[in-house]
């Protein structure tokens, strides 16, 4: 299949903008969008708050994080599109949800005066209130490359023993464990879901490169990152080493 048998631009959804970007992590849709024109295929951003957003085709997905104030509100605009959150994360198309997106997609959300808030059942795990806010830098050994962000959590996630996305450097990820390392994040199939805030796509064109690669195989395509995204993530690999300097990792 050729660059141009696709026949329509490249469709990255952006669910629920108003709601999930606290922390600017609507911004990792543009991240992908800009990504695959730089690729050299065109492309655009849809944002989704209802089921009437809805474009007739999705190829990537980002969910961002948002306050506790809205996490009902979040999780009922959530659960109008369920059914198409089942769907893309059983066909292949690449999920990534930050922060309380994530902790939506999840069994619930445990809030420290003892209620419950029931999430939509999509990824093992749920969320438990923290002692003590998680807020610093944080770094990742994971199987896409060092991964650096910003977490700023009042919950830890337990569940997600299994399927990581890396092991944790500095910083809390998921929380403290009994045993082994502590972990960050979830994976299930081409779903990701990070404490990771930056926008972690950003700061991490590895992982914005591996769900780009999920996207474009999914129509026979090869990705390849062209000449000004490459040049772009050498800012980005820059950026990073000031993080490990600065917390006393190695630099790249």
């Amino acid at each position: 299949m050729t660059a141009t048998s696709l026949q329509r631009p490249f469709t990255v959804v952006s669910i629920l903008p108003r709601l999930l970007d606290t922390n600017g992590d609507a911004g990792n849709a543009r991240v992908l969008a800009q990504r695959i024109r730089w690729s050299g295929h065109d492309a655009r951003v849809v944002d989704v708050h209802s089921t009437a957003d809805l474009p007739e085709h999705v190829d990537a997905v980002a969910i961002g994080s948002g306050t506790d104030a809205a996490l009902v509100s979040a999780r009922d605009g959530l659960r109008s599109l369920v059914e198409e959150l089942r769907i893309w994360s059983n066909s292949g198309v690449p999920v990534l949800a930050v922060g309380t997106g994530w902790e939506l997609l999840s069994w619930g959300i445990d809030l420290a005066d003892g209620t419950v808030v029931e999430g939509l059942g999509l990824v093992a795990g749920h969320a438990v209130p923290r002692t003590t806010r998680a807020t610093d830098d944080i770094m990742v050994a994971s199987k896409y490359g060092r991964l650096v962000g910003f977490e700023n959590h009042a919950r830890d996630y337990v569940g997600a023993e299994a399927s990581p996305l890396g092991r944790v450097l500095h910083g809390t990820g998921n929380g403290e464990r009994e045993s082994g390392p502590q972990i960050e994040g979830l994976t299930m199939g081409e779903v990701f879901c990070t404490h990771l805030h930056g926008p972690v796509l950003a700061r991490n064109p590895t992982l914005a490169d591996h769900l780009l690669g999920a996207a474009f195989t999914r129509h026979g395509l090869e990705y390849s990152r062209g000449p000004v995204a490459a040049s772009v993530d050498e800012t980005a690999q820059a950026a990073r080493n000031l993080v490990a300097v600065r917390l006393g990792q190695p630099v790249e």
